[in-house]
Order: structure tokens, then C-alpha cells, then sequence
């Protein structure tokens, strides 16, 4: 049995792209606040450095002695507008440049946390890091940011829609010379989670513990090759596959985050049980769906496809491990997956067909490329639609749209690597910039109060 399972593993690994996408390192930095901001960064760069200093040799080592393939290791830290605020500094570029520095010197692929929470309202602070991230984006290298713009509780704060529609048109700008890439290093949440692990929408909240090790795990071709035994059967059966694949994907992401979290000496925080997948052949959850019978995502059907694989994974993985947080059920960015890379460029999925999946799904509308000329208003809109299934529906729904500045519908944007490839879709040319210009707050719904 034993040999089996070791058996089963390895071709996991080798055939069915199995692989974990995170280990993040979960960093606070409330300590580190000072009314200098000039003395904040040096403590934040010192304690980055400190408690992450062996975070990348020590996942190196698992990943030789399990023979499981560690693809990212990151950090998040505490929304900077939380710490930077202190200071007298009139924008926050210092500090992402200090994150940056500090992220390079330990060796990890990202550091998330140029953040700010605004759900209900906007802190001076809060305000001034919002208007420091175009700036912050483009000169950085692996500085992501996220803002939380709305949540079930408060409401959508479309003030703060308004100024992050104008900052993503700002940072699309300011990166024009790669087609405004600086935006796929920023989200738009709404009822963010404070224990993400994946990028670029992970920071440490403040109700965590000084430093935590969560785990994202990601294992589409697994499900995929799981679905692939059980072809014409009943969806009771495909359910059934997908939370077995589920389980088995679970247990191998809480091994590693568990030998990681002991070696770093720190605490095991989360898995993450969020099917991520790639723009590589047989890593793609698009393809998972069109596995259980469409002719190709985005067709009649989708949505209730997508609501059947949710569920299976967190039902599956729930069974594995005790520790699941984050955001945990299927990603669907357009840029990431080979099969929405291949839906859209046919036309057969559009932003209205997405904006229906993220009712379902883990996030939102996630690294969609729209016209370079996009303006501000329909990108806040864009960020007010998602926030209200988010809000409305007592989940976490964002935003990563990019402006691929100099491009039209239907031209084709490379960011490389994992981020991958996507076309260029068509937004609606309808104006809703009057109504963005109310501002002011959407109250929460009736239900969202439940004292």
C-alpha cells in the first residue's frame, strides 16, 4: 500500500504537473512602526531579512528531500499603510522600495503587503499609499499591492473605487513600455482575507501571529487526470473524484508546510486549497471543465461546471487538513490558464461570462487584459461590479485588469513566466463614469449584519 501511494505520488509530480505554488512567509511588521519613517524602513528591512533569512534554503531542502517541486517562495507583510502612518513621509515609495530591497536580499520571488484596508473609510495614510502605488509598481521589481475597497459588513466604499479605477490607469501608464505590467502586480478585493499566500493579493493581517508559514497548493492536472477515468459518468461520481484528487493534493502541500513552519521555527498557518493553474499543457482548470463535458469554457454550462469543482476541492481538501484558510477553490485568471488563454483569444468567454464564474469561484476577474485606452471610470466600474457579488455574497471577489497600453481587441499581451499570456478583450463602450463620480458609500446588505 505504502509503495502504491509512493508510486501515485511521483506520477502526480511527473505527469500531472502536481507541484506547490507557494510557500509565503507571513511577516508582521506592526513592531516596526516609528514616527522616522527613515528609522520604520530600516527596522522592516532588518526584520524581513532577519526572519526570512532562511526561508528559501529551507524550502530548497524539502523540496530536494521529497523530491516535490516548490515553485514560488514569497513573503507577505502587514499593510504598510498601517505601519507607514506613523511617519511624517508624504508618500510611501520609500517603503516599497525598501520591501524590494529586502525581498531581493533574502531571495524570494515576491513580497506582498503594499496594502491598505478601506472597506469602510480612508485614513490619511491609507490615502497616501493608494497614491504612491503607481509609482511604487513601476519602480520595483517584486513589490505587489492590494487594497480592500468593500466587505459584507461595511459596504462598498466607491470613493476608494473611484481613486483605485484612476490608480490603475495611472500605473498602466506608468509601465506603458510593458504594456502597463505594473498592474499585474495589483488587486482590487472586496471582503479580502488577511491569510492568502498567493500573490499578488497576499498580506499578513493583523490579527495573525508575528510570523506564520502558510502553503498554496495547485494540482489542476491531478483533477483533470482524475475526471478523465470517470468520462460519461454521473455528476455524483465526478464529485467524488475531484474531493478524492482534493484530499491527496492537501495532504502533500500540509507536509511541506508543516516541515517548513518547524525548520523555520515559526508557526504553520494555512493551506491554501485554491487550484492554481498555469499557462503550461495539462495544468489548466478550463480544461477541467471542459472535461466533464463542454465543448469548450465560457459555453452554456460553465458557471455550473465551476460550482461543482468549488465545492469538490473544499470538500476534499477540508477532509485533509484541519488548517485551511486563504482563499481556497479554483483561480481563473485569464493570462495564467491555456484553456481561457485559447476561450478567449476565440471569443468564446467574455468579461460578462467571467464576471458570472467569480459568483463561484475563488477571486474575480484575474489577470484580464482590456484595450490600453480603457479609461479610469470603466475600470472603476469594472472594480464596483465585482465588489458587489463579493459583498453581496459574503465572499472574497477582486480585481486584476490591466490596461495593455498601446493595444487593442484582439492583439495578444505577454507578461511571461507564470503570468503567461492573454488577449486583449473588449470592454463595454458605454459611459458609467457619472456614476462613478457619486462616490460615497453602497451600504451593506440587510444580511450582512448577523450579531
Amino acid at each position: 500500500m505504502m509503495n502504491d501511494n509512493i508510486l501515485e505520488t511521483i506520477r502526480m509530480i511527473e505527469e500531472q504537473k502536481l507541484d506547490i505554488r507557494t510557500v509565503t512567509m507571513g511577516i508582521s511588521l506592526l513592531d516596526c512602526a516609528d514616527s522616522d519613517g527613515e528609522v520604520a524602513r530600516r527596522k522592516i528591512y532588518e526584520k524581513i531579512t532577519g526572519r526570512a533569512a532562511n526561508l528559501v534554503s529551507v524550502c530548497e531542502g524539502i523540496e530536494a528531500e521529497l523530491g516535490i517541486p516548490i515553485v514560488n517562495k514569497r513573503i507577505a507583510v502587514t499593510p504598510i499603510a498601517l505601519v507607514a502612518g506613523a511617519s511624517g513621509d508624504e508618500d510611501y515609495v520609500e517603503f516599497a522600495r525598501t520591501l524590494d530591497a529586502a525581498a531581493k536580499a533574502v531571495g524570494v520571488n515576491f513580497v506582498g503587503g503594499f496594502s491598505a484596508l478601506v472597506d469602510k473609510g480612508m485614513t490619511p495614510a491609507d490615502e497616501k499609499l493608494i497614491r504612491s502605488i503607481p509609482r511604487a509598481l513601476a519602480e520595483t521589481d517584486v513589490v505587489c499591492s492590494s487594497v480592500d475597497i468593500g466587505s459584507s459588513r461595511a459596504g462598498i466604499n466607491m470613493s476608494a473605487v473611484k481613486l483605485m479605477g484612476e490608480t490603475i490607469r495611472a500605473t498602466a501608464d506608468l509601465t506603458a513600455d510593458s504594456h502597463g505590467f505594473g498592474c499585474a502586480k495589483l488587486v482590487v478585493f472586496a471582503n479580502a482575507v488577511s491569510d492568502n499566500p498567493f500573490m499578488a493579493g497576499a498580506f499578513h493581517g493583523v490579527q495573525e501571529a508575528d510570523t506564520t508559514i502558510s502553503v498554496g497548493v495547485s494540482g489542476p492536472g491531478v483533477v483533470h487526470r482524475a475526471l478523465q477515468k470517470v468520462r460519461g459518468e454521473s455528476f455524483d461520481t465526478c464529485a467524488e473524484e475531484i474531493k478524492k484528487a482534493a484530499f491527496k493534493i492537501t495532504r502533500v502541500g500540509q507536509l511541506v508546510g508543516t516541515l517548513a513552519a518547524e525548520r523555520l521555527g515559526v508557526q504553520f498557518n494555512i493551506i491554501d486549497l485554491s487550484l492554481a493553474p498555469t499557462a503550461e499543457i495539462g495544468d489548466s482548470v478550463a480544461h477541467i471543465l471542459e472535461e466533464m463535458g463542454l465543448e469548450t469554457v465560457g459555453t452554456h454550462g460553465t458557471v455550473a461546471a465551476l460550482a461543482l469543482l468549488n465545492d469538490a476541492v473544499k470538500k476534499g481538501g477540508l477532509m485533509a487538513c484541519s488548517n485551511v484558510g486563504g482563499l481556497s477553490g479554483s483561480f481563473i485568471p485569464i493570462s495564467e490558464d491555456i484553456g481561457m488563454i485559447e476561450s478567449a483569444a476565440a471569443g468564446h468567454i467574455s468579461l460578462d461570462k467571467l464576471e458570472a464564474m467569480t459568483a463561484i469561484c475563488s477571486v474575480g476577474l484575474d489577470m484580464v487584459a482590456v484595450p490600453g485606452d480603457t479609461p479610469a471610470s470603466t475600470l472603476a466600474a469594472m472594480i464596483a461590479d465585482e465588489a458587489a457579488i463579493g459583498v453581496m455574497n459574503h465572499k472574497t471577489t477582486a480585481v486584476r485588469v490591466i490596461p495593455a497600453v498601446g493595444l487593442g481587441v484582439g492583439d495578444m499581451v505577454e507578461f511571461g513566466g507564470l503570468l503567461g499570456r492573454a488577449p486583449v478583450m473588449p470592454t463595454h463602450t458605454p459611459s458609467a463614469e457619472a456614476f462613478i463620480a457619486r462616490c460615497g458609500r453602497i451600504p451593506s446588505p440587510v444580511h450582512g449584519f448577523r450579531n
